[in-house]
Parts: C-alpha cells; structure tokens; sequence
C-alpha cells in the first residue's frame, strides 16, 4: 500500500513502504519520458525534488541522498528520492540490489518528517 504524503494539480508524492525514508514524485499526467514532460512542469519536478532532497538531509541526517528514475516496471516518468545509511539493509548497494545485513537503524519519526515536506511543498 501507497501513502500519499502530497498533491497538487500537476504531481503527487507517495512513500515508499522501505526500512529507509523513500519518497516517489510522480507527475500526474502520465509521461513516458522526461523529456516528454513539458518544460514548466519539469522545472517543477526539480523544485520539489531539491525541496524533500533538503528535508530528507536536515531531519535524518543520511550518509547520502539516492535518487532514482528507472521507469521500465512502471513505463512513466516518477523519481525516487531515498535517505541512504551506512547502517542500512543494502549500503553502499542500490534498494534493489543485494542485501548485504540487517539494518540496525533508529531513525525519527516519519509522520514528522512528511508534515515537514507537505509544508515546504505549500509554497511551490
């Protein structure tokens, strides 16, 4: 199951069911490519982008910020934005590659974290 943690008129954000804080930008009309996305909007998609890139940095405090645009499961243009530990199932491997532990992560509370982003995203 998704939760929607954002929407407007021209994006939704949901969170990803992980271990770690991973968010998904998707544009509401279905493109298949970026470069199919009209411009406007794909200045867009870069602000909200930077802006949970930003949230994701000062509330966790990761090892690094993944961001990820496959699109060959789902053939339409979302981006993940995913905090990245050390501690992590998976680092320094991609999500979805080989496990490498189990994570012994004690991260803060989400539902705070997704207020701060729908709140940073009010202005865009």
């Amino acid at each position: 199951m998704h939760m929607l943690i954002y929407e407007d008129s021209d994006v939704y954000i949901e969170k990803h069911d992980s271990e770690i804080p991973w968010l998904k930008i998707f544009t509401k009309e279905a493109y298949k490519e970026l470069g199919d996305v009209p411009k406007e909007l794909r200045s867009k998609l870069w602000e909200i982008y930077d802006i949970i890139e930003y949230e994701m940095k000062h509330y966790y405090n990761p090892k690094k910020i993944n961001m990820a645009s496959f699109s060959n499961m789902l053939p339409r243009v979302h981006i993940h934005v995913m905090a990245r530990f050390e501690e992590d199932s998976y680092f320094p491997n991609p999500m979805w590659g080989e496990k490498l532990r189990d994570a012994k992560l004690n991260l803060p509370d989400e539902k705070e974290f997704h207020k701060r982003v729908f709140n940073a995203l009010q202005n865009v």
